[in-house]
């Protein structure tokens, strides 16, 4: 594997940067302000790390224009210091050669087209009418089943599975364990046993979508389960079936959303935070860490509905309180009643 080495010249012409300092400063690799060599470039995004720049070592930073004279150091200015770093940090991470073909061990159904210039690694099986278009690389142990489309340029990392009818749009990556076109949580009670309902839809995942280690995607059970273009989830996630997520809407680790729900696009769904089913949640709405969304929300806007966690007596006298509080809201209630 070749070493990557980039000057600052190089990177600012590539990015739209601007240099401040030795444009022919070479940057061998990307790291933190705490941790930055000589060698590295690091960056400065929140104001508040500031105070680190006088112990930093960084041969380069990525920082605004009116960070640079905290920094003495070379640099590069950006009007949005992360995403630029995370675009610089991106030439930096080291890629397995792409390899066409199909591994000796995999097992392929007669009926399923591979493309020539796809990678089909070990241990791999693909079932009947699957197609996997130009570029693709899936990756050791993965499973795809029946009816199953990966577009050109996907990549299934390791041990994928698409169970039945998932259908991925061009460029999607797919984390290890992770699970998508299992039969949705479908239930109907019949004297005095559960009926299973049918799972007859499939799964869509837009173009540039990125999915989490295991993470599970429902199939529908009569249209499709979707994900629009350019969303992102976190590792763990659930999402139900006929779940229908809006395009560029990202989702931290562990949140769950139930079946039927709509998420609307450019949202962001905290860590931990549920999503009730037949819902829908309007474009541009952020919900923080560990809420719970029990009803539609139809405006834009941050949303919380958590208690952070406190010493338990505190708690306790808490707890203590409401339950007082209902009571009289109770007796009061009684009293205007009579």
């Amino acid at each position: 594997m070749t070493h990557t080495v980039f000057t600052l010249k190089a990177l600012a012409e590539r990015f739209d940067l601007q240099v401040h300092g030795d444009p022919q400063h070479a940057v061998h690799g990307v790291a933190t302000l705490a941790n930055a060599g000589p060698q590295h470039l690091g960056f400065l995004a929140n104001p508040r790390y500031r105070r680190e720049l006088a112990h930093c070592a960084a041969g380069a930073l990525v920082l605004r224009a009116e960070d640079a004279g905290h920094w003495s150091g070379n640099a590069l200015l950006a009007r949005d210091p992360y995403t630029a770093f995370a675009r610089i940090a991106e030439l930096f991470e080291p890629r397995e050669a792409f390899v066409a073909g199909i591994h000796p061990s995999a097992v392929i159904a007669p009926d399923a087209q591979i493309a020539t210039d796809a990678s089909i690694g070990p241990h791999v099986s693909i079932g009947a009418r699957s197609r996997i278009h130009a570029g693709a690389r899936i990756g050791p142990g993965c499973s795809i089943g029946e009816d199953c489309e990966v577009g050109a340029d996907c990549e299934l990392v390791a041990r994928v599975t698409l169970v039945k009818r998932v259908r991925l749009g061009r460029r999607v990556r797919i984390h290890p364990g992770a699970v998508l076109g299992a039969d949705g949580f479908g239930l109907a009670m019949h004297e005095g046993r559960w009926i299973k309902v049918p799972q007859l839809g499939g799964v869509r995942i837009g173009d540039d979508c990125e999915i989490g280690a295991n993470t599970t995607i429902d199939r529908g059970a009569l249209d499709d389960t979707v994900l629009e273009e350019d969303v992102r989830l976190d590792n763990q996630i659930q999402i139900a079936h006929n779940v229908v997520v809006g395009a560029h809407t990202a989702m931290a680790g562990c949140v769950a959303v139930a079946g039927s729900a709509r998420i609307g696009r450019y949202c962001l769904i905290g860590g931990g935070a549920g999503v009730a089913g037949h819902l829908a949640i309007a474009d541009k709405v952020t919900v923080q860490a560990m809420s719970l969304v029990t009803q539609s929300i139809t405006q834009p806007g941050v949303y919380s509905a958590t208690i952070p966690a406190r010493e338990a007596r505190s708690w306790h006298r808490t707890l203590a309180r409401l339950n007082r509080l209902d009571r009289s809201a109770r007796r009061s209630r009684d009293s205007n009643s009579d």
